[in-house]
């Protein structure tokens, strides 16, 4: 999908947030993310913003499992492998999974169009697919 360098570089969202770490003990650690309009960019470093993490809205499957408790709301990421990243962010504030929602159906939509464009194109450029296509019409 082709995207012009303004709608790629376009921040939706930018703050804190924490993830439940991989490994065992599974502690909640706090990261700096920016959600743009193709990615969630996660950076373990709030101040240099190095060695941060690329989720491409396009490996995002759904935002699920999100609960409200008394502090807190968490929510989970399921990509399209099947992995599962599990964040929390403060219920006070504008939550990050009705932002990350909206970006993946905003990306999902233009990404049909852009699809359903190409098709037409193809279809329109072989002149055999609408001689068919009018002999079909009543």
């Amino acid at each position: 999908m082709k995207m012009s360098a303004a709608e790629i570089s376009q921040i939706l969202k930018e703050g804190e947030l924490e993830k439940r770490s991989d490994n065992l003990l599974q502690f909640w650690k706090r990261k700096t993310c920016v959600l743009t309009t193709d990615c969630l960019n996660i950076y373990a470093d709030t101040q240099k913003r190095t060695r941060g993490k690329e989720l491409k809205l396009q490996s995002i499957k759904k935002v699920d499992c999100v609960e409200r408790t008394g502090k807190f709301v968490y929510f989970t990421i399921v990509t399209t492998d099947h992995k599962e990243i599990d964040f929390r962010c403060s219920g006070e504030e504008n939550c990050w999974n009705a932002v990350i929602t909206m970006a993946l159906i905003d990306y999902q939509n233009r990404k049909a169009i852009q699809d359903f464009k190409t098709r037409q194109d193809n279809e329109s450029a072989s002149p055999g697919q609408q001689e068919r296509r009018m002999a079909r019409a009543p």
